[in-house]
């Protein structure tokens, strides 16, 4: 139903990417900017209330998965309309690639995505099914994506797509990286704003705008609210709470065996080579990066 009646508006603004690579934190910083003259940081309604609440899962809406907004709804939500979807580029309705609507990408390295799935669909299996629920190895996971099996199609063919696409179409897609976003928030925040035509003015800056939503929606922040750290339910079936956990860059060294890394490097070279894209697998100061041309 999504990819069949689905109208984008010229006006919407949408978050791209697979599950577990930041869609959290690029929800906060996007409405975050969008509103910021509506809604003063100490006043602003991330204080009181989920990312996923303020920024919709075009699936989830589809899905019935909120009493309101449904699908139904849509033409009543005021502009810019805000949306995230999961679907890769070639499944997006077709009204989202036509029309002037813009389109946020954001990624992350795999082997992190990878830990961030893992421990995210446990918590998930365990609150459906009860603490009994009979959790796979890190190791059998990493199997299942592996092999290509993951909620929103294989990892690198969604990552390709999009990252084509905005080479295709810089005005329309904004390919973003989460490493980038750690480590340059506020270079990457101005890039986002002045994507969407909204962007900080020099008085803005110099009033320190930028580091004040930086600052509201940092993950540390953003676990630590009310909202987020209870049992208050979003989309009718998850904890907000599960949305966040650690947000690091490179904790996969913790959690992947030799053979795993090796393995997952291959697949990154084969996948990667000749695209021009890379992936920055450790914070700094570590040098270690696949970066193949």
């Amino acid at each position: 139903m999504l990819q069949r009646h689905f109208l984008a508006q010229d006006t919407d603004i949408i978050i791209a990417g697979l599950m577990k690579v930041g869609t959290t934190w690029l929800k906060s910083l996007l409405f975050a900017t969008v509103n910021r003259i509506h809604h003063p940081i100490d006043q602003s309604p991330l204080l009181n209330t989920n990312p996923h609440e303020l920024v919709h899962s075009l699936e989830a809406l589809y899905s019935g998965a909120f009493d309101y907004p449904c699908y139904h709804h849509l033409n009543e939500l005021t502009s810019p309309r805000l949306f995230n979807i999961h679907l890769s580029y070639t499944s997006l309705p077709e009204s989202i690639k036509t029309s002037k609507c813009r389109i946020l990408y954001i990624c992350r390295n795999p082997f992190d995505t990878l830990v961030s799935l893992y421990y995210f669909c446990i918590k998930s299996m365990k609150k459906q099914f009860g603490e009994n629920f009979k959790s796979p190895s890190m190791e059998d996971f990493f199997e299942e994506v592996y092999d290509g099996k993951h909620p929103c199609g294989p990892f690198f063919e969604h990552v390709i797509g999009f990252w084509k696409a905005s080479l295709e179409h810089p005005d329309k897609v904004l390919f973003l990286k989460y490493e980038d976003l750690k480590d340059d928030p506020v270079s990457q925040l101005k890039k986002l704003a002045n994507f969407i035509g909204k962007p900080f003015s020099p008085r803005e800056e110099s009033d320190g705008v930028i580091h004040e939503i930086i600052d509201l929606c940092s993950i540390k922040n953003m676990k630590e609210l009310e909202v987020n750290k209870g049992t208050e339910m979003v989309m009718k079936s998850l904890e907000n709470k599960i949305f966040f956990r650690k947000g690091e860059v490179g904790d996969w060294i913790n959690h992947f065996t030799p053979n795993m890394v090796e393995r997952m490097n291959k697949l990154m070279q084969d996948k990667l080579e000749g695209t021009g894209l890379c992936f920055k697998l450790l914070p700094q100061p570590y040098s270690y990066k696949a970066n193949l041309q």
